[in-house]
């Protein structure tokens, strides 16, 4: 069953916020706070008509006004071009609560619902994105191992590429050394021939 919204208010930067959410919780949240701006009195439940109207017909969508102003709540608000302006109010606390006519028990569970709505949407996007990063992820993984497995087979083949030529290394040194003293065995036998020659 969806839970009854509650519209909720707080100042951040330059802007008005509000949201029409299921806890003062899923407004933080919403908001991105790092601190609870309820216990701190920066946040406070709305009641102003016009701004419950406004957030109940966005569920769970901030919405934004120049801060200190009196303005619409919208999706997309905009500052004002001067600042600096002395007319423009300071930022207060939780105003006093006004008295209006409450949202009637179809139009609030209408709200909820779509809220829940939103949710659902925001965590099938989540969900989405977890999906694509670990796609991604296993992409990676997957290159990463098939150039780790290339450079293995690489080294491999280097290495019984050297030992190849390393054996053909040893082979021709020890031809080279038989030749050697073969020759040197002849080259004696042919300088004794020359000699013998000589002298006879």
């Amino acid at each position: 069953m969806a839970k009854k919204l509650k519209t909720y208010q707080t100042s951040i930067g330059f802007f008005d916020l509000a949201i029409a959410a299921p806890s003062m919780k899923a407004a933080l949240e919403a908001w991105g706070a790092d601190s609870n701006l309820f216990h701190q009195k920066f946040a406070w439940e709305a009641d102003d008509p016009d701004v419950v109207a406004a957030t109940l017909q966005h569920p769970g969508v901030v919405l934004k006004r120049p801060v200190g102003s009196k303005g619409a709540f919208t999706d997309s608000a905009e500052l004002p071009r001067d600042m600096t302006s002395k007319d423009t109010p300071k930022k207060s606390a939780a105003p006093e609560k006004k008295q209006g006519p409450k949202a009637d028990g179809a139009a609030a569970k209408k709200a909820a619902a779509a809220y829940e709505r939103e949710q659902a949407k925001r965590e099938a996007a989540e969900r989405r994105e977890a999906a694509t990063q670990a796609k991604e992820r296993e992409r990676r993984d997957a290159a990463v191992a098939k150039a780790t497995k290339a450079l293995a087979e690489a080294e491999r083949a280097h290495d019984e590429a050297a030992r190849a030529i390393d054996a053909e290394r040893e082979d021709i040194e020890a031809r080279a050394r038989d030749e050697d003293a073969r020759w040197e065995t002849q080259q004696a036998k042919l300088k004794a021939a020359v000699r013998h020659a000589r002298e006879g």
